[in-house]
């Protein structure tokens, strides 16, 4: 009878942990969707908390659409690396460069924050279609 008892109360206890953790995670995505959705109305109205100028995002390089002279004026891309990225288009993410063996890492990471990989397409099949083409 007793271990019967403990058996049932483990069940609860366990029960009662897992619908807290459930809940937890639940409450973690609701928050991170509004953040990002936030962020998002910031970014379209220009209200942001920190003081970043607009005129930051329109100094990115798209690596999916820039010329070979826009690509070369980025700090260690030369003649042959933006060949090679010209090449290479589209990419799905600027970090692509790296995982397709475009540029080195040392070189990406100082250029992460001044390009940006626009897609092609507003429609995602018709981009993933691409990608999945031209592999």
């Amino acid at each position: 009878m007793k271990q019967n008892l403990i058996s049932i109360a483990l069940a609860a206890a366990a029960l009662l942990l897992s619908s807290s953790v459930s809940y937890a995670a639940e409450n973690t995505a609701d928050a991170l969707q509004v953040a990002t959705s936030k962020a998002g109305v910031a970014a379209k109205t220009g209200h942001t908390k920190t003081r970043h100028k607009t005129a930051a995002s329109s100094k990115l390089v798209d690596i999916n659409g820039a010329s070979r002279e826009q690509l070369m004026k980025l700090p260690g891309i030369g003649g042959v690396e933006a060949d090679k990225i010209i090449a290479g288009r589209p990419y799905a993410t600027k970090s692509h460069l790296v995982t397709q063996n475009i540029i080195p890492e040392g070189v990406f990471d100082k250029l992460r924050k001044r390009i940006i990989a626009k897609q092609p397409y507003k429609d995602g099949d018709k981009n993933a279609a691409i990608y999945k083409n031209k592999k």
